[in-house]
């Protein structure tokens, strides 16, 4: 089963999404699948606060800001959380210096590729991602990219999850399927 988990920056779509995890799990593993690259005091609070949220309900976490390719292999027969679609966009989307920031298309295709084989290897598949698309903000083209490319992976997992979620003050609504 795959549940893509949506919603606003705060809207409580983690800690959903880590119970409805370890629902799925029972008592085989889980895992969760850390994407964020941190930077400075705030990135590493918030790393601090999930981490919280996690303590003791069995979560094994991978790190996977460059990609979802390496933990293939680990996460076969089990629970995953992937948390989350943005962070991951944005890694694999500018890279660093030394590269060219990839295209829209090119970082869409690429996820929801590597999140497609990671659905089929595990044996439940809970995916984090952001609204955050309705502000009506023109933004910088690279920013607007990056806003795209989001928009691309998350249109292309929802076509394909089992259940789609939108969490709204902590509210799950579903748009696709039902609750668990």
């Amino acid at each position: 089963m795959t549940v893509l988990v949506y919603g606003g920056s705060g809207s409580g779509k983690s800690a959903y999404a880590e119970q409805t995890a370890c629902k799925l799990a029972g008592d085989g593993p889980l895992y969760y699948l850390a994407t964020m690259r941190v930077y400075g005091a705030e990135g590493r609070e918030k790393v601090k606060r999930h981490r919280r949220m996690r303590a003791g309900k069995g979560f094994r976490t991978l790190e996977c800001g460059d990609g979802l390719t390496p933990v293939l292999r680990e996460t076969g027969g089990t629970a995953v959380l992937l948390e989350c679609l943005s962070n991951l966009t944005a890694n694999l989307m500018f890279p660093g210096d030394a590269e060219e920031p990839k295209t829209a298309a090119a970082v869409a295709a690429e996820i929801t590729e590597q999140v497609l084989l990671l659905a089929e290897r595990a044996a439940h598949l809970v995916v984090v991602t952001n609204n955050v698309f309705e502000d009506g903000n023109v933004y910088d083209s690279g920013t607007m990219e990056y806003i795209r490319a989001l928009s691309g992976v998350n249109r292309n997992l929802a076509e394909r999850a089992d259940i789609v979620v939108e969490i709204v003050a902590g509210i799950p609504v579903f748009l696709k399927g039902a609750g668990l």
